[in-house]
């Protein structure tokens, strides 16, 4: 039989979630002309029909209610080598586009350049969820790349290897 332990603190859960491999995802847009926007590794795609994905987001985060309401949110999956712009969309304080490339699409959405995929996105619904909030996003239009996704894995950004 199988000995599993209790949880015992945020810690021990923080060490069970990164055991899971994820990609990086960065949610933006322009707020009175200027870029906001923050990284997020819980996104999943949701249903094709509809087309939606999800992000989970802290309850505490002061970025996603500057982007909620927006017409249009610029979902940008990052690329293999953007370690450097996901460390700074997860800054807490600071100009978090600094030294982030950055492009502008319609209605306001903004997509960090050279990502893997761009999936221009509105707020389809939200979920409590504990201390988080899912956000499902329908995705209007999207253009992909061919560059490999950032990954991150145990508290480290790494790369896929090609078998």
């Amino acid at each position: 039989m199988i000995d599993l332990q209790s949880v015992t603190s945020e810690s021990h859960l923080r060490e069970a979630f990164g055991c899971f491999p994820s990609g990086v995802t960065a949610v933006c847009a322009l707020v009175d002309g200027a870029p906001r926007g923050m990284a997020a590794s819980s996104f999943t795609s949701v249903s094709l029909s509809p087309p939606l994905v999800s992000l989970c987001l802290q309850r505490t985060s002061s970025t996603w209610p500057l982007l909620r309401d927006r017409p249009r949110l610029g979902l940008s999956v990052l690329a293999e080598g953007q370690d450097d712009a996901c460390l700074s969309l997860s800054a807490r304080q600071g100009d978090r586009f600094r030294e982030v490339e950055w492009e502008c699409g319609p209605d306001d959405s903004v997509f960090i350049s050279g990502s893997s995929a761009w999936l221009e996105c509105s707020l389809h619904a939200e979920v409590p969820a504990g201390d988080h909030v899912i956000a499902l996003l329908e995705i209007h239009r999207l253009r992909t790349g061919e560059t490999p996704p950032l990954v991150f894995h145990g508290s480290r950004f790494r790369r896929l290897a090609a078998v």
